[in-house]
């Protein structure tokens, strides 16, 4: 609470935590009554349903590049007040629209201004953080996650009702959490460095007078991160670092249902397990990782980690109810777990390895790993991993722990580059 109160990046910091948690809230509440919202409300089939939601979900892997290319050409606390409005208004149209073809059209847009507010975000966040990111982070993943809580809570009274109106309600109150959001937003302050993460330091008026003119940071290296094959390859790895997303949304959850004997009523601990867990830990997480070669250690526990909850629940299969019960649970705490490396592991690296003169692009097509991960992880775990039976979740475990190594081998490598973005520690104090 203390952090709370006095975050890395002082007043403006505050307010988009505020806005931070309003926002996910309101996405807590939609998240937990779209499928219900498109299935007895709009009459969709299942079919219908998986297509809207993965259609919704390939247009987001655009909006994390999108959102960092404009943010090197323009305000990120303008732009991020257009995603939140954006979004508003989408929203609003789920109230009229019927027909599935402008449904898909309204889903993706909505999807895409979610990615693209959550990347501006964090370029705000780091910019006014400075080398604090790493504190920011854990608190902004806090907030979050407590927001996601509220929601689910508050769109559990409107489930249960379960009126067209009800729905509607519940898409409304959605809609208010981007508009307060934006309000919020609209208070805070524009960053200083355009193009940069970390506001510049002020320069001594003697070394300006003998500077040469370099022109606007965004175009001081003309670097793309698109040409950028090191990077690229940081990014690729960077997929499989978030599947525990999926695995412990989609993949505990079915697993339980049809391999093993453990009661379905277990299903809603997964989720208490993993707010609870992040809310209490992640800021105690995050101050082990000081520095880009921190999250490199980081990356390889997310990996061993990941095998650990794939071990566990390959194991779940045999014994009974009890047996199967514990290690559920005890992969749902694994991969909180590895939620929590990943969140101060993937981001710190995103940053410490993308130039200083381009890091808003380079962020941006950082931020595809994540879109990727969710549209093509839940494909990965029904149709490839779970189809194999407990073969399939050590195989899975071994492959992201085998990446994880890789991941570390080469961001170790391009950090030790000469050329490479600055790697220095963090002063030790700025992580507590």
């Amino acid at each position: 609470m203390a952090q709370l109160r006095r975050p890395p990046g002082g007043r403006d910091a505050r307010i988009m935590l505020l806005a931070q948690l309003l926002d996910r809230a309101g996405t807590g509440v939609w998240a937990a009554a779209c499928v219900l919202y498109f299935t007895f409300v709009i009459g969709l089939d299942a079919g219908q349903v998986g297509l809207l939601l993965g259609a919704s979900g390939v247009a987001g892997i655009a909006g994390s590049p999108l959102a960092g290319h404009l943010a090197d050409r323009f305000p990120v606390r303008s732009l991020l007040i257009g995603a939140h409005l954006l979004r508003l208004v989408t929203l609003c149209l789920l109230l009229v629209v019927t027909d599935f073809a402008l449904l898909l059209c309204v889903v993706a847009v909505t999807h895409l201004g979610d990615r693209a507010a959550k990347t501006l975000e964090m370029l705000f966040a780091t910019r006014v953080a400075g080398e604090r990111r790493v504190t920011y982070q854990a608190l902004s993943r806090s907030s979050a996650n407590a927001g996601y809580a509220l929601g689910a809570g508050l769109a559990a009274i409107g489930l249960a009702v379960g009126t067209r109106g009800a729905y509607h309600v519940l898409i409304l109150a959605n809609a208010l959490s981007f508009l307060v959001a934006a309000a919020l937003v609209w208070r805070t302050r524009e960053p200083r460095g355009r193009g940069l993460v970390a506001a510049p330091s002020p320069v001594p008026a003697t070394a300006t007078a003998t500077a040469p003119a370099t022109g606007a940071p965004a175009q001081a290296g003309g670097r793309s991160p698109w040409r950028d094959r090191g990077y690229l390859r940081f990014v690729l790895l960077d997929i499989p670092m978030n599947l525990d997303d999926s695995i412990l949304g989609i993949g505990i959850p079915l697993w339980l249902v049809s391999r093993t004997s453990a009661p379905h009523e277990l299903i809603p601990a997964f989720l208490v397990i993993n707010t609870v867990l992040v809310v209490v830990l992640q800021l105690r997480v995050s101050a082990k990782v000081r520095d880009a070669r921190g999250a490199t250690r980081a990356v390889a526990l997310y990996g061993l980690t990941t095998l650990l909850c794939c071990a566990l629940l390959a194991a779940a299969t045999d014994g009974g109810a009890w047996a199967a019960s514990a290690a559920l649970l005890a992969a749902a705490v694994l991969a909180t777990a590895a939620e929590l490396m990943r969140s101060v592991s993937s981001w710190e690296l995103a940053v410490s390895l993308a130039p200083r003169e381009a890091r808003a692009s380079y962020l941006g097509v950082a931020g595809m790993a994540q879109s990727v991960q969710k549209s093509a992880g839940p494909l990965l775990l029904t149709g490839v991993v779970m189809a194999a039976g407990p073969a399939g979740w050590l195989a899975l475990g071994t492959a992201v722990a085998g990446l994880s190594l890789l991941q570390r081998r080469f961001s170790l490598r391009r950090l030790e580059e000469p050329a490479a973005p600055s790697a220095a520690p963090a002063p030790t104090s700025t992580a507590a």
